[in-house]
């Protein structure tokens, strides 16, 4: 007689189990896209008198405790109308890098979707992320129409590349979502901090940034999850190459989408001398640079990019400092200490 053995169960490996729950949070993620979203033209009432812009709204001034060239004595010597005027000029082109930005950002996703596989977790979310950020990219662009400043957005290096850059969502995704953090990171710092501050800004600017804050939370947390799994799987050359370039994609496009163009500086004759001090030569906008990327020097040590030779690149282009426990950590004191 012969005895047939039937086959126990498979025991599950690490690397199962890991991609499990990596599968589990992206369908989270994207069950969270489906149940709260924003409409731009249905979340925002636009026509509301309150949305809109007159002459003279001293709410377009710039503050001094979130917006470095709003804290500059330059700035606090002009007049209010001046004032006024460049706050207005820097929000718009603010809201116009945004949509500059995410439609990089969309185009990527749409060429990593391209050829991810059927039933990925990871094309669903990158579906989902790219209709929420055609969605920012309408708001962004209904308020600069608002604002009504003819603004243009990123300097005309960026604006050029912004044709080849989406490329690298299939060809380097690991690169392409670094750069993903480069420029989602600053924004979400700086828009956090001027929702903490509960200053006295224009309905339209805290709508705008209400939205944006909310829905970015997951677009980044996406980001994290996918660069902690993807990096460490890297071959070790790799891997190293990456740690070098994670800091020089973070400050080139920070510089990038935080700095305003020179077609501001002319507009309104700001000093060189004001622009270098803003941007970064001061204590204080050293700190602020470094405080922006607080959470990805978390998520590069989480993945396995920090090492002797990056951080001293992170150092060498003043972006190194004390990484968060946790993200969105708020800013506390004098944080400046070295991981």
């Amino acid at each position: 007689m012969t005895l047939t053995v039937e086959p126990g169960p498979v025991a599950q490996t690490e690397a199962d189990t890991a991609d499990a729950a990596y599968n589990e949070r992206l369908r989270l993620l994207s069950e969270g896209s489906v149940h709260k979203n924003f409409d731009p033209f249905g979340d925002i009432d636009w026509e509301s008198p309150e949305f809109a812009v007159v002459p003279n709204d001293r709410r377009w001034i710039l503050q001094r405790e979130s917006d470095p060239l709003g804290a500059h004595p330059w700035y606090q010597a002009q007049d209010e109308q001046t004032q006024i005027e460049i706050g207005m000029w820097r929000q718009a082109n603010v809201a116009k890098v945004g949509l500059q930005f995410e439609n990089i950002l969309i185009r990527g996703m749409m060429q990593y979707v391209f050829y991810s596989d059927n039933g990925s977790p990871e094309a669903r979310y990158c579906t989902h992320e790219s209709i929420e950020e055609c969605n920012h990219t309408l708001m962004f662009q209904e308020m600069v129409n608002r604002i009504g400043m003819d603004v243009p957005g990123m300097n005309r290096t960026l604006r050029f590349l912004g044709g080849l850059v989406p490329l690298a969502g299939s060809a380097l995704p690991v690169v392409f979502f670094m750069g993903v953090l480069a420029g989602e990171e600053p924004i979400d710092h700086l828009q956090k901090q001027i929702l903490r501050e509960d200053g006295d800004i224009h309905p339209i600017m805290r709508r705008v940034m209400e939205i944006h804050v909310a829905e970015e939370a997951r677009h980044i947390s996406f980001a994290h999850e996918f660069l902690e799994r993807r990096v460490p799987k890297m071959p070790k050359f790799n891997r190293f190459v990456a740690s070098l370039a994670m800091p020089v994609i973070m400050r080139v496009l920070g510089d990038a989408i935080v700095i305003p163009p020179k077609e501001f500086w002319r507009r309104y004759d700001i000093p060189k001398s004001v622009r270098k001090e803003v941007f970064w030569s001061s204590d204080a906008a050293e700190k602020s640079l470094r405080d922006y990327f607080a959470d990805v020097r978390m998520l590069a040590d989480n993945a396995g990019l920090m090492n002797p030779v990056s951080k001293m690149v992170w150092k060498a282009l003043k972006i190194d400092g004390k990484r968060s426990r946790y993200r969105s950590e708020p800013v506390r004191g004098n944080d400046r200490a070295v991981a």
